[in-house]
């Protein structure tokens, strides 16, 4: 009896060291570097930053500038590269973003020639602030050092250029990621939204008419607010003349996505379970016009 006692927070540790371990596959790359062009440190941020009356401090907070990079097995060398952005909301990082939702499996399981970046923003803190990636040019600033260190790293070749783009994003993530649609100085194909249209709707909606070939996709619960403003935006781009499908989550599957430019998913689930299982982030990146799949 004694022993049993005595395992069962044994096993329990044992299982939790297990679901913290990174996800690693077959010829899966990371790469990681320090850019000037990332969120923080920045000036708006000097003091932290106070939420729920907790002090969220510059050192912990608001420091990292780390980059990310996912490169797929198979990756083919020619003159452009395709990049997918992911920015993570709040109290996480991008570590426990690229871990909690299975990113790194649903992008290689897509099987497309791109590499994924995952680009920090405010580290575990309830703030959507965007910090120096909402200034003009930063996110194209960004997208150069991406470029750069696979060139570095020889997995593109010397002269290779920026190709397509999706930017992607949960919860806080919206505002950095409308920011960047404004400011960011580089062309971008699509945008794809977990439960994260909280506000900047005039943002998103700018961006949509900028462009007949732009992709958006926004799913988004019943939490926090999102329902009411992406049913707002569905109604104002229809007023504007512009097709719009909507799908109740039960309805909805790639063969959607495939078929429509402007798609939008309500989902009864909760917050943080509207990116994987079933993995919607791959099936946004598998039915994008723009990535080519690895052959």
């Amino acid at each position: 009896m004694h022993c049993r006692l005595y395992l069962i927070p044994c096993l329990l540790l044992v299982c939790l060291i297990a679901a913290s371990q990174p996800e690693s596959y077959p010829g899966m790359r990371t790469l990681r570097l320090y850019s000037s062009h990332t969120s923080f440190p920045d000036t708006g941020r000097l003091q932290g930053h106070v939420y729920d009356s907790v002090l969220y401090d510059v050192t912990n907070h608001y420091m990292d500038s780390s980059v990310m990079m996912v490169v797929p097995p198979g990756l083919k060398m020619s003159g452009t590269v395709d990049l997918i952005f992911w920015f993570h909301g709040w109290r996480n990082n991008i570590d426990s973003a690229l871990y909690r939702y299975r990113l790194a499996s649903q992008f290689l399981a897509s099987n497309r020639n791109a590499v994924l970046v995952l680009s920090e923003t405010a580290k575990n803190s309830p703030d959507s602030y965007g910090g120096r990636l909402e200034q003009p040019g930063t996110f194209h600033g960004l997208v150069d050092d991406v470029l750069n260190e696979l060139k570095k790293e020889k997995l593109v070749p010397a002269k290779c250029a920026t190709g397509d783009i999706l930017i992607s994003g949960h919860s806080g993530a919206y505002r950095v990621m409308a920011r960047i649609l404004k400011n960011g100085g580089v062309r971008i194909n699509g945008v794809a939204l977990f439960d994260a249209l909280y506000a900047e709707t005039d943002l998103f909606d700018s961006w949509i008419q900028s462009n007949i070939a732009n992709k958006f996709f926004d799913i988004y619960t019943n939490e926090g607010g999102t329902d009411q403003e992406s049913v707002l935006m569905m109604n104002r781009l229809k007023k504007e003349d512009i097709s719009v499908a909507f799908f109740e989550e039960a309805a909805f599957g790639l063969p959607a996505l495939q078929s429509n430019r402007i798609v939008f998913v309500h989902s009864t689930r909760a917050h943080n379970d509207i990116i994987s299982e079933p993995d919607y982030f791959r099936m946004v990146i598998e039915s994008s016009p723009f990535f080519e799949a690895i052959k």
